[in-house]
């Protein structure tokens, strides 16, 4: 990773260097506008033949930006940063890349431009992607070079190098991010129309023509062909030997109009019927059968039902129950992945609020109607957002209307684990580690052999078994807001209004670092005498730092940072950079996902932020800053950096000073300084100790603002303060609302008792699917037989069933009744034979 903060230490003997070139009064800015109309003066020799001018003749000998972006050589900066400081090295805009866009799938095909560059239309454009991977780029009329992005085989943010000399050397740089397939915007796929007609194609009664579209606009051709590529994984499982390979099988359509859409009757492929999983890809018509490095649109991957074998379609469920009975064989020979892989929260709710180790399954998501095509009886699904240590698994958790898990054990739509996690894990490339498509290899393929193709879901949930929630511990939670109150993981209470940046928590666990920066309060337009955060800077271990800030003139737009560049979210919110998933809602709130399953989330509300932090229970006696410690005994929260813990009895101005004490210093800051107003408020002792804040506040019955805020706060004393603080009922109601949604995150998070799942007895029946504490079950047989054991069981407080284990066991009535007429039917018949004769 670059220096964090090298643009801070050079930045302000550099401005006075810069302004040096300008006038009287001038800005830096005015600065460089004189030096670049010097260097219109100086005649076309100083212009390089990318079309950058070579400031150095004014600049005097300077350090190079070449192979350095990112970095802060000793007397200027290549990092973004330079470019609102001014100080950036004089060739830093000729190296350091802008490109559009910036991301697209790991599949390929999206032509990125590079924006502040131009190149002879002669240059021979290299694009190397991953330090591995390179492309023949071109360029446009306008002198701006393009390069395509090209098949990668993992997400996350990739480097990106251009060389105009036919790839002697890569000196020019940018960052691309490679998005996993199912997270790209549906405007750059082609789209398959009536998607279950794909799946179940050439199963009875399902058959006829299929149909694709596309926005005809994405791709620049008036004729394209359409491909097919399939995609597999070869070699054993778990070895160095077992690789990934997308692969051109044949062309679709050739020469076709670029109309946004096709329609064709599928025919089965004796040639290609190993191939069951693949995509369709739209090229230009003239790009040559399965050529890379081209500009394309792909559709989504998905099961190859519509060109299997002739035997497929002869008999769909006997094909695939071969195939769902060879996967089974392959299975017992896998290690075991259930045993390293987390539980399922208990229900919904924690599931939904335990956001640093779990997120959306947008295969279905209640937000966006519950549409769960393999999870039927399912209305939300969630993900663990980290793969398994060792076998690189996922975990899958859906529920049901009322909140509770949906088991496999009762249902074909229940929750279940995954071998390859759906969102692959690092360091990719291989299975079972390629996102997306190692868990179709593994996981989603078998589901149609055993469960879709055929009726033999047995086979798929005896390796699939949902896991259940009877060992899932909700994680604990910390938060602050406002001006800014704290709620510390064990639940006290206090209020520190420090102006400066602080620890807000840091673990020697997993080197975990929470840092914040405050600003005051706005009151009528000036400053109170209050503070709240306008910055939270994260980061794990060696993990990338996260930065999330109000923007300096905004009273309430938030910044992501990441590595102290800004990020872009218009064409993506979900990104994954190193040690951490990141999502966010642009310009509202971002949350960090990092390894440990720590989680953190910042949300702008009004004028300042609130942040909320998410520990699992291993975090236990290893936290310490400004949240305490976390270990359940709120009397040792306010301990300071030596250990001295400060009586929680302890009066605001105790409180003030203990607050002081985690000041952190320039040399840990993970915070961005990228302005003027930043180097110079910040740039020194962290804790700004002139600052003296108000302590309490008195309400005067005759104020007018008191019948408001009474009105609004109610008791919220968190709302009462900031209000007469800041004069402003909306900073109360900002901070009313963050303290109410800590309440419900709290509530969500209680620890929930499981008893397990109860198997339905063979030829009976139970009324519930809910196995938490207090749920009762009751049990009923089917007519000829009766009850063995406890009609009814609740699940105890402590874990445990009561009652007995129910079976259902053919009726002793039954019995007898069956023997008593067939001894009547025997005489009967005896009796009409003797009057016969």
């Amino acid at each position: 990773m670059c220096s964090r903060n090298g643009d801070r230490h050079m930045a302000k003997h550099m401005a006075t260097n810069y302004l040096s070139f300008a006038q009287d009064g001038a800005t830096i800015e005015n600065a460089q506008v004189l030096v670049d109309a010097n260097l219109a003066s100086l005649g076309p020799g100083k212009v390089r033949r990318c079309g950058v001018p070579d400031r150095s003749a004014l600049w005097g000998a300077q350090h190079s930006c070449s192979n350095q972006c990112g970095e802060s050589p000793t007397s200027c900066s290549c990092q973004a940063t330079c470019e609102s400081l001014g100080i950036c090295c004089p060739d830093y805009w000729e190296f350091c890349l802008h490109i559009s866009p910036y991301s697209g799938t790991l599949l390929g095909g999206k032509d990125v431009t590079i924006l502040n560059v131009t190149f002879d239309t002669s240059a021979d454009v290299k694009c190397r992607f991953g330090q591995e991977i390179v492309t023949s780029g071109y360029v446009a009329e306008d002198g701006r070079a393009h390069c395509f992005s090209p098949l990668l085989y993992q997400t996350g943010m990739i480097s990106l190098e251009i060389s105009s000399n036919g790839g002697q050397t890569f000196p020019r740089s940018s960052v691309w991010f490679s998005d996993h397939h199912s997270k790209v915007a549906a405007s750059e796929k082609s789209n398959l129309i009536n998607e279950t007609q794909w799946q179940y194609y050439g199963t009875p009664g399902t058959g006829g023509s299929l149909t694709m579209t596309w926005n005809n606009g994405t791709l620049p051709a008036s004729h394209i062909n359409i491909e097919l590529w399939g995609y597999q994984e070869t070699g054993k499982p778990y070895t160095e030997h077992c690789t990934a390979e997308w692969k051109y099988l044949y062309t679709l359509k050739r020469n076709f109009p670029n109309t946004g859409t096709f329609s064709f009757l599928p025919a089965p492929s004796a040639l290609h019927s190993a191939w069951e999983l693949g995509a369709l890809r739209i090229t230009s018509n003239g790009s040559l059968d399965g050529q890379s490095n081209v500009a394309a649109i792909w559709s989504s991957e998905h099961a190859l039902a519509w060109q299997l074998e002739a035997a497929f379609r002869k008999d769909p469920a006997a094909w695939a129950t071969a195939k769902c009975q060879a996967w089974d064989a392959q299975e017992e020979g896998l290690p075991d992945f259930l045993t390293e892989i987390l539980d399922c929260p208990c229900t919904l709710a924690q599931a939904r609020a335990d956001t640093g180790r779990f997120h959306t399954d947008y295969g279905c998501d209640m937000e966006k109607g519950s549409v769960c095509t393999y999870h039927p009886g399912a209305v939300h699904c969630v993900r663990g957002v980290q793969a398994s240590p060792n076998y690189a698994a996922g975990q899958q958790c859906c529920y049901d209307a009322t909140g509770v898990q949906v088991l496999t054990g009762d249902s074909n739509g229940g929750s279940t684990p995954d071998r390859g996690h759906d969102w692959g894990a690092p360091p990719y490339k291989k299975p079972p580690r390629v996102p997306g498509f190692s868990h179709w290899m593994y996981d989603v393929l078998s589901f149609y052999y055993c469960c879709l193709w055929s009726d033999n879901c047995s086979y798929y949930f005896k390796h699939r078994p949902s896991s259940g929630c009877r060992q899932y511990h909700p994680p604990r939670a910390a938060s602050a807001f406002g001006d800014p109150h704290f709620i510390t993981f064990d639940g006290t209470h206090f209020t520190f209004n420090g102006l400066g940046e602080y620890t807000v928590l840091e673990s020697n666990l997993t080197f975990l670092t929470v840092q914040g920066r405050t600003r005051q309060a706005s009151l009528n337009g000036t400053e109170a005498k209050v503070t709240g955060f306008s910055a939270i800077a994260v980061q794990e271990n060696n993990s990338d730092v996260v930065e999330m800030r109000l923007l300096e003139h905004s009273s309430s737009t938030l910044e992501v940072l990441l590595n102290h560049q800004a990020l872009n979210f218009s064409e993506q919110t979900w990104m994954d950079p190193k040690g951490l998933f990141l999502y966010a809602v642009p310009g509202t709130s971002a949350t960090v996902m990092f390894s440990s399953g720590a989680g953190v989330e910042v949300k702008g509300i009004g004028q300042l932020l609130s942040v909320t932090i998410l520990l699992p229970e291993r975090f236990l006696n290893h936290t310490r800053g400004l949240f305490g410690v976390m270990n359940g005994n709120p009397q040792d929260d306010f301990t300071l950096r030596n250990g001295t813990v400060l009586p929680s009895s302890s009066t605001s101005e105790q409180l003030f000073a203990f607050g002081a004490d985690w000041a952190i210093s320039n040399t840990t800051s993970l915070l961005t300084y990228d302005t003027q107003y930043l180097l110079h408020n910040f740039d020194g002792p962290k804790h700004n100790a002139s600052f003296v804040p108000v302590f309490s506040l008195l309400e005067d019955p005759t104020d007018p603002l008191t019948k408001d805020m009474a009105l609004l706060c109610q008791s919220d004393p968190f709302c009462r303060f900031d209000v007469l603080a800041t004069r402003d009922l909306a900073v109360g109601n900002s901070t009313k609302w963050s303290h109410q949604n800590y309440q419900c995150l709290k509530e969500s998070l209680q620890p929930v008792v499981s008893c397990g799942w109860l198997e339905l007895p063979t030829n009976g029946s139970k009324n519930s699917t809910n196995y938490l504490a207090g749920s009762v079950v009751r049990f009923r047989c089917s007519p000829g037989y009766s009850l063995s054991g406890s009609a009814e069981r609740t699940c105890q407080s402590n874990g445990e069933w009561s009652g007995d284990p129910t079976a259902c066991l053919p009726s002793t009535g039954a019995k007898q009744q069956l023997a008593l007429g067939t001894i009547l039917g025997i005489l009967g018949f005896g009796i009409l034979a003797v009057l016969i004769f």
